[in-house]
């Protein structure tokens, strides 16, 4: 209870999320190098706040002006992600990432990655 209403809110759960199976999705949109598929599943989505678990195989792709900012934890895998000014960060399990709205730069899977993921657009 809280100031004497009773709240009635479920809260979205998902257990596993190193190995939950995921739903594909197919290539990545953009892809310019190797065969980066993509697997997903959504655990709350509400207006413009999205969370889930997102998996890639090996492969490329540049993000020009992203239109939304993600907060992501690693789970498995390994990638670097480049700023368009060239500076590389290195993804690996336990790595936490923040791509604000409006990043330009590039994703490379080397090592099929799986991230938990929060949008917010």
């Amino acid at each position: 209870m809280m100031d004497g209403k009773e709240m009635n809110v479920s809260i979205p759960t998902a257990s596993g999320a190193t190995n939950m199976e995921l739903t594909l999705i197919g290539q990545r949109d953009g892809a310019d190098q190797g065969d980066p598929q993509v697997s997903a599943q959504v655990i709350f989505r509400e207006g413009p706040i999205h969370v889930g678990v997102w998996e890639c195989k090996p492969g490329g792709w540049p993000i020009v002006d992203r239109g939304d900012t993600e907060t992501a934890t690693i789970v498995s895998g390994s990638g670097t992600i480049t700023d368009a000014d060239g500076t590389e960060h290195a993804l690996v399990a336990g790595s936490v990432v923040t791509l604000p709205k409006g990043w330009s730069g590039r994703w490379d899977i080397t090592e099929t990655l799986r991230k938990v993921y929060v949008i917010v657009g």
